[in-house]
């Protein structure tokens, strides 16, 4: 155990967590929502610093993030635990671990350990990702300071459901995000969720104004989020209030966990939200989960710009941050790094 931070002492000995929007309070010697923070005699403990359940180098846009630092290498960590109880999870086994079977599994390894394996394996970013990075913010906290310090960026995929004190506490390591936006309706939050739409909003405007480069992925479920209505929604929230710049990626459900009642996306749906988000005014639309539909192109001219093979950079023709073609800034962080 660790002393957490980011939480306040209450009457009685209770605590109140500031590190999510749950803003848990927690009696002695009981646990969070996310089952990995707990009350010891009016101190509150994070469970998980430096216990990884999955480490992994990947693509960076397996995150997926396609504007940053397109073709590098992301050095991916996790430990158990959520915050989030989502029917279709597809980390379920590690993410709902402490809330199912009660134990926290994992080996342990220090901020120190995972950079210098960072630096090892010429990962140009650490992602905090698999399961929700807020639950292990110390860990994450302090592993980022010190991969700034060796000039490694830091990546949160995430469910965006953090309090604004934890964002403004990372703000100086944490250079992007993915925030999985689920849907948007709070009625979906509340229903499959146990959370709520607004925090998440609101996060995701936080990381804008701190100067986070931001993306957003929805997972696209029959009979839960796809009416063309609420993409629609997603779609002119996104350009009006995050900006036309932000990355929204679109992919394809396919049954799994508690949710096999439903079937796979239908591409046809897909396209249309990409169609929907064109319309809104978003710059780039991608189809995740659907081969062949992970190209940038210039969001002006049309030019293509990166072509990918899956996860991977086949070629880049962006040159000095712009389109050769037109001139047209792309948007993103390194994105002519080659």
């Amino acid at each position: 155990m660790k002393k957490a931070m980011l939480y306040e002492t209450l009457s009685e000995n209770r605590v109140r967590c500031h590190l999510c929007a749950h803003r848990c309070v927690m009696p002695e010697e009981k646990l969070g929502v996310c089952q990995v923070r707990k009350n010891v005699g009016g101190v509150l403990y994070t469970l998980v610093y430096g216990r990884t359940i999955s480490q992994n180098v990947d693509p960076v846009e397996k995150k997926p993030l396609y504007h940053f630092y397109p073709g590098s290498k992301a050095y991916s960590i996790a430990t158990p635990g959520c915050n989030f109880r989502c029917p279709w999870c597809q980390n379920a086994d590690i993410s709902q671990m402490p809330r199912m079977r009660g134990i926290i599994a994992g080996h342990p390894a220090t901020p120190e350990e995972i950079v210098a394996d960072a630096r090892a394996t010429r990962s140009r970013s650490i992602a905090y990702t698999y399961t929700e990075p807020t639950i292990f913010f110390e860990y994450s906290y302090d592993t980022a300071r010190l991969a700034h310090l060796a000039g490694i960026a830091n990546i949160y995929v995430t469910n965006g459901y953090m309090t604004a004190e934890m964002l403004e506490t990372f703000d100086p390591y944490l250079d992007g995000a993915n925030v999985d936006l689920k849907a948007f309706r709070k009625r979906t939050y509340n229903r499959y969720i146990g959370a709520g739409l607004d925090p998440v909003l609101e996060g995701m405007q936080t990381m804008k104004r701190l100067g986070v480069w931001l993306e957003v992925t929805t997972l696209v479920i029959p009979g839960v989020n796809d009416d063309p209505a609420e993409l629609r929604d997603i779609a002119g929230f996104m350009s009006h209030q995050l900006g036309p710049e932000t990355p929204w990626h679109i992919s394809r459900f396919f049954p799994t966990y508690h949710m096999t009642d439903r079937p796979p996306t239908p591409v046809e749906t897909l396209r249309r939200a990409q169609e929907i988000g064109l319309e809104e005014g978003l710059h780039y639309v991608y189809l995740g989960n659907v081969a062949g539909e992970s190209n940038t192109h210039c969001h002006d001219c049309g030019h293509l710009l990166i072509r990918r093979r899956g996860y991977w950079i086949a070629e880049n023709r962006v040159r000095d941050g712009c389109c050769p073609s037109c001139g047209t800034p792309v948007a993103g962080v390194g994105m002519d790094s080659r």
